[in-house]
């Protein structure tokens, strides 16, 4: 018989103190777990410890703040070694416990490789960390933390100064008056009072920016997908769609990370679903923007000016249409740049650094720590089936609404001590934050960055009776007091639920709202709430094939015979716009939603 419990599990498998465990280390040990180069599927314990007062010695590749400077030598010994050639570093790096980075030095898989087993942390002290070697940190044992919360304000102000200088002409009169003109007629601005501002992205800048703009006079509102409405109407901001964003907004606000589904967003498209002599503002990332069509929207009239400090390439070429364009006001890349914020940096990096070195597990960090082969090689199917859930049923959320509330639901007939969570909670955190965030979430960072979100996770454990060789035998998530964009993922308690399974190695999605399924995970999927009649297969079949689009997967299912059914699809690509709306029109089908994995 089936017992419900909710509780967070336990793992019996992480006995040794260790970077992958929850347990400190000595300040003058550090054990770290790392795959074997002789036994495939074993892990190596790595101990570095000359004695007991013995302290670690920190690199310091790039110029960082004093503060910075002086909180790493209470507890290490620091070399500040500037300019290094990848030789001079890589011959360096074995000597040392720890790396600090800014952007111009590269950590390549070489200088984890150099380091024979003792760099224990690498320290970017920064946002971005494209300049490190990722999956070669994690295979070395090496923890990589970054300083994402100091550059905050000055990122923020510094988007104020591009709103109110466009909208004043600021940096084009300053020119002409230094050219030996005096032309006030020409340069009349644009008041802010009463203006209404989009901010796109309403994460830690984006709600700085809006609170500077309400100061201001600004009628502020925001989208984003994941923030709370709560945490928006605090501040007098309303959450909108995005369509509802560009349609209304005088001045818009980009803050929003660039993934795959940010790249270019404000397009040819978007462009001309916006109010005539819009401005706009990026001191987010270039490529969120492409910048064609941007000078093309110029050009025409529709945005009426620009204030850009990023761009997709960096520097920019000089005779760029977009830097000449008397529209647009740019800078080199100064979001951050200011005294203040740049000690803050190197204080929060600091900080992240030495609590590794301890052994404490860093709130910051951006890749996971090793984790036992045995359980790795268990839970892979269910890690993969764990996030995909994730990131399925937050794109069912429609625009507008906050994801506060999440539940997960594992059903296994293991005892709670035999079955390890942690893993499987944060790989559904990632799916749910990741494709909205440029966070990285992984095992050492999940709950915190949830909680940060003001995300709140619980979980639920069902017993089941039978053989527990099986880890896993389904993993439900359900996201309550949210509205849905397929109302049929709506579950008869009014959330959206899906549920998943692996089967053969391969996840499964089972449950739609009320419905059952059966369809792979791979790929993309359409879901389809249509009235149960024959031919519906075949009609949507023959749309996607008229594209060459190829179906991997296909299941239905029904509350009764010639009733409601949801048709699950599994399609290898993604299908164009045209044929998106060919499936809305077909007439039984009452809603549909393209879902990307």
């Amino acid at each position: 018989m089936a017992t419900s419990a909710s509780q967070t599990f336990r793992t019996p498998f992480l006995k040794t103190p260790s970077l992958s465990s929850k347990q400190p280390l000595s300040s003058a040990f550090a054990v770290t777990l790392r795959p074997s180069r002789r036994a495939v599927g074993r892990l190596v314990v790595v101990v570095s410890a000359a004695a007991l007062d013995a302290k670690p010695t920190v690199l310091v590749a790039e110029k960082l703040g004093e503060a910075g400077l002086e909180l790493l030598k209470e507890f290490a010994n620091v070399d500040c070694s500037y300019n290094l050639s990848p030789e001079e570093l890589c011959t360096k790096i074995s000597l040392c416990d720890a790396l600090i980075v800014r952007s111009g030095t590269k950590v390549s898989r070489e200088v984890f490789e150099s380091s024979a087993g003792r760099l224990k942390v690498v320290g970017r002290a920064g946002v971005g960390i494209d300049n490190v070697d990722l999956s070669a940190a994690t295979e070395h044992g090496c923890l990589v933390v970054n300083a994402p919360t100091a550059n905050t304000v000055a990122a923020a102000e510094h988007g104020i100064a591009l709103l109110t200088a466009m909208a004043r002409n600021v940096a084009q009169a300053d020119a002409s008056v230094k050219a030996g003109k005096w032309q006030r007629s020409k340069y009349v601005g644009v008041s802010l009072v009463g203006k209404t501002l989009a901010v796109m992205g309403f994460g830690k800048v984006g709600s700085e920016v809006a609170r500077r703009a309400k100061g201001l006079g600004m009628n502020v509102i925001a989208h984003d997908p994941y923030a709370p409405a709560d945490r928006a109407r605090a501040i007098g901001v309303d959450l909108v769609s995005f369509d509802e964003a560009l349609a209304t907004a005088d001045f818009i606000s980009l803050h929003m990370p660039l993934t795959p589904a940010t790249s270019k967003v404000l397009n040819d498209e978007t462009f001309a679903k916006m109010k005539k002599g819009v401005r706009i503002v990026n001191v987010a990332r270039g490529g969120v923007i492409d910048e064609d069509a941007l000078v093309r929207a110029l050009d025409a009239g529709i945005v009426a000016q620009a204030a850009l400090d990023v761009f997709t390439q960096e520097p920019p070429q000089y005779e760029s249409k977009l830097i000449q364009h008397e529209g647009v006001t740019v800078t080199p890349h100064l979001g951050a740049s200011t005294m203040e914020a740049q000690e803050g940096v190197a204080i929060e990096i600091a900080e992240a650094v030495v609590g590794a070195l301890k052994g404490e597990l860093a709130a910051t960090a951006v890749n996971a720590p090793m984790v036992p082969a045995e359980v790795l090689s268990e839970l892979k199917p269910y890690v993969e089936l764990a996030e995909k859930l994730g990131r399925l049923a937050v794109q069912l959320v429609a625009g507008g609404s906050g994801v506060k509330s999440v539940k997960v639901t594992y059903a296994s007939a293991r005892a709670p001590d035999d079955l390890d969570t942690r893993l499987l909670r944060a790989m559904i955190t990632k799916g749910l934050i990741e494709p909205i965030s440029s966070v990285f979430v992984n095992l050492v960072n999940a709950d915190f960055t949830a909680k940060q979100r003001g995300l709140r996770i619980t979980e639920e454990r069902i017993g089941l009776d039978g053989s527990p060789e099986s880890p896993l035998d389904f993993i439900q998530v359900q996201i309550a007091n949210v509205e849905s964009r397929f109302a049929s993922a709506m579950a008869d308690s009014g959330e959206i639920r899906v549920e998943g399974r692996v089967k053969d190695g391969i996840p499964h999605l089972t449950r739609v709202g009320s419905f059952e399924v059966d369809v792979t995970l791979e790929g993309s999927i359409i879901l389809c709430r249509q009235v149960d009649q024959p031919g519906m297969i075949g009609k949507v079949g023959s749309i996607l094939g008229e594209e060459n689009v190829n179906v991997s997967f296909m299941s239905v299912g029904r509350t009764a015979p010639r009733k409601q059914a949801v048709m699950a699809i599994g399609v290898d690509d993604q299908p164009s716009n045209e044929s998106l709306k060919k499936i809305g029109d077909v007439p039984a089908i009452e809603e549909f939603v393209f879902l990307k994995l």
